[in-house]
């Protein structure tokens, strides 16, 4: 999806962003509204029968979401496309922040639900990308990167890596319709995906055996 944030150290917030509430957890808390919300914040307005087809869902599934979306102030009409026929949908947001963590412990089930959907998301572009891959000119081919990079750290020091990380990542020209119509030629879209994934050891915890 277009751009979800997780944790109180995320890239300083833009203007055009949300921050969940348990409402908008619980409305997001669904695979197909999560990427519908991704499609409209990546590709800009689009109609239900249009997104439905990039989903591979029927047209009336798509505009039940929309409509649950547009309730809980995701997504809106745009008035100003389409016609009484066809109805189009634009995006309120361009980031979506998840950082409160009492919000997650009252609501799991929902925030759960949200982050996994936010995965597959991911999966989904990543798998797109390689489909792709062997298509693209040779100057894009060759940025493409897909690192594991397992480490040992404290909890101060994997929060002090993702700020670090966030802060390289605002260096750079974010992607939004008024950079897209300034931005230098040969700039292209480019989705840059980061997990850091805690993977806790128990087994000396419950054995008593020393860590190697």
């Amino acid at each position: 999806m277009t751009e979800t944030s997780t944790g109180p150290d995320g890239p300083k917030r833009e203007v055009d962003a949300i921050v969940l509430d348990a409402k908008g957890l619980r409305a997001l808390a669904h695979p197909v509204r999560v990427q519908l919300v991704g499609l409209l914040r990546q590709h800009g307005p689009s109609t239900a029968t249009r997104l439905a087809e990039r989903l591979g869902v029927n047209s009336g599934t798509a505009s039940y979401h929309l409509r649950q979306l547009g309730a809980a102030g995701f997504v809106e009409e745009d008035t100003g496309r389409g016609n009484a026929r066809e109805r189009w949908w634009r995006s309120l947001h361009q980031m979506t922040y998840l950082d409160d963590p009492e919000l997650t412990e009252r609501e799991p089930e929902a925030a759960l639900t949200y982050l996994q959907s936010v995965a597959a998301t991911y999966t989904l572009r990543a798998q797109r990308a390689l489909n792709e891959l062997q298509t693209m000119p040779p100057e894009w081919r060759d940025t493409f990167d897909m690192s594991d990079w397992p480490l040992r750290l404290t909890p101060e020091e994997a929060a002090s890596l993702r700020q670090e990380l966030h802060t390289v990542l605002a260096r750079y020209r974010r992607e939004t319709p008024e950079a897209a119509a300034n931005a230098p030629e040969g700039a292209e879209r480019v989705s840059v995906i980061t997990h850091l994934l805690p993977e806790l050891d128990t087994s000396s915890e419950t054995t008593g055996a020393a860590a190697p």
